[in-house]
C-alpha cells in the first residue's frame, strides 16, 4: 500500500542526505524538502522553537521499518519525527510511477 513519510530535520544538507539515500536505495520513489518549516515543541521540561525543513517521503507502507532504520543512521536528531500515513488515493498515473519506482514486496 502507498504511503507518506513525514520526516524532520534542522537543515539543507541533512535533508539533501536522507532524501537521497532513500531515493538510491529505491525505499522512496521520490522526497519533497520544503524549506521555512517552524516547530514549537516540548523537549527536556521546556518547549522550543526552531526552524526546520520538512521531507514528505512517498514510499510503500512494507518499506517503512527499513526507512526509518536507514533515516536513524543518518539524521542528527535523538528522537527524529519519522511518522506515516496511508494514501487513501492518488492520481492513477503517479500511483503507477508510485509502484515503479520503490522496492518490491518481497
Amino acid at each position: 500500500m502507498r504511503f507518506v513519510v513525514f520526516i524532520t530535520v534542522p537543515d539543507e544538507e541533512t535533508a539533501v542526505k536522507i532524501a537521497k539515500e532513500l531515493v538510491q536505495k529505491k525505499l522512496a520513489g521520490c522526497v519533497n524538502i520544503i524549506k521555512n518549516v517552524r516547530s514549537i515543541y516540548f523537549w527536556k521540561g521546556e518547549v522550543q522553537d526552531d526552524p526546520e525543513l520538512l521531507l514528505v517521503v512517498k514510499t510503500k507502507d512494507y518499506l517503512f521499518d527499513k526507512l526509518k532504520e536507514e533515516v536513524e543512521k543518518i539524521h542528527p536528531y535523538t528522537v527524529p519525527e519519522i511518522i506515516g500515513f496511508h494514501i487513501a488515493k492518488s492520481a492513477e498515473k503517479y500511483a503507477k510511477w508510485w509502484d515503479e519506482v520503490t522496492l518490491e514486496k518481497v
